[in-house]
């Protein structure tokens, strides 16, 4: 006989995805949650092997959760989607330390529950978009890492109405507050020099919006110094990539 599976449905007016996150984990009835969307499914052996990774971390307090990998389906089978190291079952890292680990792209991260109301995401009037990079990077920021695995437990199928695909400039002008938050953190959190690729995202985009110079870094809380580095770094990876072409 098959197990019954229970769910429990609460509606709310669409506020955007982190608020329904803030509200679903407050009414879940387990130690451990993993978020997924509605163009993704998870492999048949999913919840086999969470429940394994989260046995071998339960008696590790610095860590947040665990994570598998995304993927997609081809003719051939399976395909990561971002990067993994070879050789590596798994690894310990911060959402932060992700570029230094070779840890790119979308995983499918599965963060205790205890984690995820300490860290709530920020709600702004007005606006239904947050990246999910301002709580990720905030919960690394204060030293909890994840456990990285390097199997595959969640398929993607990205839609084109999806907020993967629909993370543009205008959606982020829409929502600059929870933008203007997530790049602030970024901006004195991230390692150099990607803290200047964020910094020179918000001037570009901050100055669509019609921001001066001294109100951009006003919003990050960082000096003119960083400023201007920031857009001198941005200016040479522009050329790198142009060249690359």
């Amino acid at each position: 006989m098959e197990k019954e599976i229970r769910i429990s449905y609460h509606k709310q007016e669409n506020g955007g995805k982190h608020r329904a996150l803030n509200n679903g984990v407050t009414h879940a009835n387990y130690d451990y949650i993993y978020i997924i969307d509605s163009d993704d499914y998870m492999t048949e052996d999913a919840i086999e092997k969470i429940n394994e990774w989260i046995s071998e971390i339960s008696t590790k307090p610095n860590l947040a959760g665990v994570s598998g990998l995304r993927g997609r389906l081809t003719k051939s089978g399976y395909e990561i989607i971002g990067q993994f190291p070879s050789q590596k079952r798994y690894v310990d890292a911060t959402n932060l330390e992700r570029i230094k680990f070779k840890l790119l792209g979308d995983k499918a991260e599965v963060y205790k529950r205890d984690i995820l109301l300490k860290y709530p995401f920020p709600e702004f009037n007005g606006e239904n978009f947050l990246s999910e990079e301002a709580v990720w990077n905030k919960i690394a920021a204060d030293g909890f890492k994840i456990r990285w695995y390097g199997e595959i437990i969640c398929i993607c199928e990205y839609l084109e109405d999806g907020l993967t695909k629909n993370s543009s400039d205008e959606m982020r002008l829409k929502n600059f507050s929870g933008y203007t938050y997530t790049q602030k953190l970024n901006a004195h959190r991230k390692p150099f020099p990607y803290c200047a690729f964020s910094i020179g995202e918000y001037i570009r985009l901050g100055r669509k919006k019609g921001l001066s110079n001294r109100e951009i870094t006003n919003k990050l809380e960082v000096n003119i110094l960083s400023f201007y580095l920031a857009i001198i770094v941005n200016n040479i990876r522009r050329l790198v990539n142009i060249f690359r072409k």
